[in-house]
């Protein structure tokens, strides 16, 4: 029998909410949805979940974070309570599993070692750890365990991480941008004489070298496009207001007014942050 008082205690924590995802998925009396859900079904939630709570942050929406953390803390137990039912693990392993890797990684803070050390140093105590973690676990190679999941952007910096250890990297940016222009300029060739195949796969050559710019200016190229995606959104929100005041729609105007209201967006914000 479920415990049922643990699931309407308020203040149940951790406890609660594992009772109550094991209540979910009992084959006899949960919901029929989360029975029929597995590991890969719940993943593309696991990394909406992640986003949610980048995107609160990014919008400094404190109020909000709190249910983020929550969404992406109930993803854990998903997975975690569908592994038990398999024999697989349970979430107290999971919960053993990181507090182990955090003892390991943090020799500093819960061993021997100095806590006198640059964040810089630390980093790269870090990564010598991970190595030996990955050298243990027989992943050989120097891209191995970079996970094929991850976006791609942020998949494409941890490879070039990871070939930059090794001394496979260009010396300085300006390489990088010359590479840049290599790139730009296969890329147009191929729009003239390749196929959708070859065109797309130059594309991507192209998008994998601005990655690596952004590396080299000390830049994450995920959080830099989402801060231009959220400035796109901006402006073009206030380019639909300016529209609507005109009793016009986007589909009702033409591209030149929708430009030179975009420009006029563009001076008041810089107006705007002159002032500040």
């Amino acid at each position: 029998m479920a415990d049922d008082a643990l699931i309407h205690t308020p203040n149940g924590g951790m406890p609660r909410l594992l009772e109550i995802m094991r209540r979910l998925r009992d084959p006899e009396t949960g919901c029929p949805w989360d029975i029929e859900q597995d590991f890969s079904t719940i993943a593309p939630y696991t990394i909406e979940e992640a986003y949610e709570v980048a995107d609160a942050i990014d919008r400094q929406a404190w109020d909000e974070l709190k249910g983020e953390l929550g969404d992406l803390l109930f993803q854990s137990v998903f997975h975690a309570q569908m592994a038990s039912e398999r024999g697989l693990f349970d979430f107290n392993d999971v919960a053993d599993t990181m507090s182990d890797k955090m003892v390991t990684r943090h020799p500093n803070v819960f061993g021997d070692e100095s806590r006198d050390k640059s964040a810089d140093q630390q980093t790269r105590d870090w990564e010598t750890i991970k190595a030996a973690e990955r050298a243990g676990k027989e992943q050989k190679g120097t891209l191995d365990g970079v996970a094929v999941g991850l976006p791609a952007l942020l998949r494409a910096l941890k490879l070039q991480k990871r070939a930059a250890r090794v001394g496979f990297d260009w010396p300085d940016t300006s390489h990088v941008i010359d590479k840049i222009v290599e790139e730009a300029k296969e890329l147009e060739q191929a729009r003239s004489t390749l196929g959708e195949a070859e065109i797309a796969e130059e594309y991507g050559d192209l998008l994998f070298v601005m990655v690596n710019l952004g590396r080299h200016l000390g830049l994450d190229p995920e959080n830099a496009l989402r801060a231009t995606n959220a400035k796109f959104t901006r402006r073009f929100e206030a380019v639909e207001e300016k529209l609507a005041d005109r009793g016009k729609t986007p589909s009702q105007s033409t591209l030149e007014e929708m430009d030179a209201l975009w420009d006029e967006v563009k001076l008041e914000e810089k107006q705007e942050n002159t002032k500040n």
